[in-house]
Formats: C-alpha cells, structure tokens, sequence
C-alpha cells in the first residue's frame, strides 16, 4: 500500500471491536484496536466494558489468561482486580491498593449486535453517537470479517464514488435518489442502480435495486437496501476498524425484512445468506484496488465522480 499523506491512521470516532454474541457474559474479548492493545469484558450482569489491555501493577497482557470474577476483571499475574471505571478494588494479595493501580477505560456502547468503541487521538468523551435501529421483524444479524490493508476513510469512500459503481461492479443506469447531505458527524446519500441476474453464467434478466447510505463517522456506515422485484428490503453495514497504521478489519454484516408469508420464516434466513453473499462479492471486488492504491491528495475528479470532494471535506473533521 502506498503511504496515505496526510491521512492520520486512526481517525476519531465510533468504531466497531466486535459483535455482541461474541462476547458472553462472564467472558472477555483481546484485541489490537487503533494501534492499542484494548480489552472488552462482560460482567456476570451483562454489561461489557472497554478497558486498556495491559495491567498497571507489572505489566500483564489481560488476553492470556486473565478471568471475569462477578462485575470484576482479574488479572491473571498476580489476582490484580478492576472494575468498570477501571480502578483496582483489591491486589491479590488483600493488602493496599497501590495509587498508580488504574486502568485507562474506553466509551463502549452495544447498538443493533454490535460493540462500539469510541476513539479519540485526545481521549476526549464522545461528542456524537451512533442511533440503534432495533432488529424486531428482521433476521438475526449475519456477518463476515476481512483483514485488509487499507484506511477507513478510503473503503468508507466508496459510498460516494459513483464513478466505480459502472467499471468495478458493472452496474447499469446509476440515478442519484437523495443528494450528498451532511449534519455533523453524520451523512447520507441514496442511488439507484441496474444489474445483471446470471445463473451458471448465463444472463437471464437485469433488474433494479436502490440502496440508501447512512454514514456516522468513519467507522459506521448502514446502507438501506430495496429490491422491489423480489420484494426484498435489507440492511447491510460496512464497519471498517483500523487494527494498526496499515490493515484494517472490514466486518460486512446483514439483516433482512422477513417476509410476511407461510413459508417467511423459512425463507427468509435463507434469501438473507444469499444476499450477504452477494454482497461480500461485490465488496471483494474492490479489495485489490483498496488495499494497491494510493492515497491522493488533490486528485483530479471529474464530472460523473460522484461528491468525493465533499466526502473529504465533510471527512476532515474526524482528525482533530
């Protein structure tokens, strides 16, 4: 990957560590997260919390074996214990509690099965947050992850590129439904495009879909899918989460509208694997020119681009 320029590695703002069914209660997910080693535990009430990895006494990374002991995370070194505001409430051995023992802590929410971690390069409290939809008359939340090399700000991107749509994923006949629109930390966009429906190759029928983006921050974006031909109504998420300054994990999620019908409890599951599998292919097909390209600063957009140079500006204020 070609050096990004002025394009910070770990932009602020909401990003997600996980999924909620990954971590149950009682348990503790490690990871590499914006270049830190972070901590997310569930306590035995069910609530998770987000802490730094490494534990204050003597260093022990708390993904090698540290416990969750009713709402408290142990470390597994010397019984070390902290809770949710990450202050030790007793060493392992019953005696003072050394000063210095604290641990930093992370804004965490859980929207719509997903762990949220807020990041700031300042450490300063969100400012924003990311709205939950709810999942009542949808299907259980799907999901695959990719680790890829590349920026959330170049895959997020994407959404406004309507110049791609043609060359990269042979769309037809792209039609703008809502104008590039930005309030905060929050934008959206709305198209319309054509595509080809092949069955062992051979091209049976094109049909349309239109798909609304709603973009918060540069680690959220959910996209309002409508096939009105198969009568289909999804959400797909694009959660990009930089791991450290060159590879970011690329989590594709879904939910599908059951259909109301006798066999809708049946289907739907099923129509919703196969539409996350297209999707995933059509994001795969940008992988190698993501993760090959290089970041421009001034690039030379043209008419039919889409609103990249607003993108861009509306993108700069996550790196203050």
């Amino acid at each position: 990957m070609g050096p990004r320029s002025d394009l910070f590695p770990f932009p602020n703002g909401w990003f997600v560590f996980g999924l909620s069914d990954e971590l149950l209660p009682g348990k503790l997910l490690a990871r590499t997260f914006m270049g830190q080693e972070v901590t997310v535990f569930r306590t035995q009430s069910g609530q998770a919390y987000a802490v730094d990895s490494y534990c204050p006494h003597l260093g022990a990374h708390f993904g090698y074996g540290a416990t969750v002991e009713g709402e408290v995370l142990q470390c597994p070194f010397h019984g070390f214990q902290f809770n949710r505001e990450g202050t030790c409430v007793r060493t392992g051995y019953g005696t003072a509690i050394p000063p210095k023992a604290e641990l930093r802590t992370w804004s965490l929410r859980e929207a719509d099965g997903f762990l949220l971690i807020y990041h700031h390069i300042d450490h300063e409290a969100p400012t924003w947050e990311v709205p939950s939809v709810g999942a009542e008359g949808w299907t259980q939340l799907i999901s695959r992850s990719f680790t890829l090399n590349d920026h959330p700000q170049e895959t997020t991107e994407n959404s406004v590129d309507v110049g791609h749509f043609a060359f990269v994923h042979r769309y037809r006949n792209p039609r703008t439904l809502k104008e590039f629109e930005a309030n905060g930390a929050y934008l959206t966009t709305a198209y319309s495009v054509r595509r080809a429906l092949r069955i062992f190759g051979i091209e049976l029928m094109d049909y349309e879909f239109e798909f609304e983006t709603q973009i918060y921050g540069l680690g959220y974006s959910m996209v309002n899918v409508r096939v009105p031909l198969f009568r289909v109504t999804a959400r797909l998420w694009v959660l990009p989460t930089s791991i450290d300054a060159d590879r970011l994990t690329l989590r594709l999620a879904l939910r599908m509208k059951k259909w109301r019908s006798p066999f809708g409890a049946l289907l739907s599951p099923l129509v919703a694997r196969a539409i996350l599998n297209g999707f995933i292919h059509d994001a795969g097909q940008d992988f190698p020119i993501w993760e090959n390209k290089r970041y421009t600063d001034t690039p030379a957009l043209a008419k039919g681009d889409g609103p990249i140079g607003k993108y861009r500006q509306w993108a700069k204020q996550f790196y203050r």
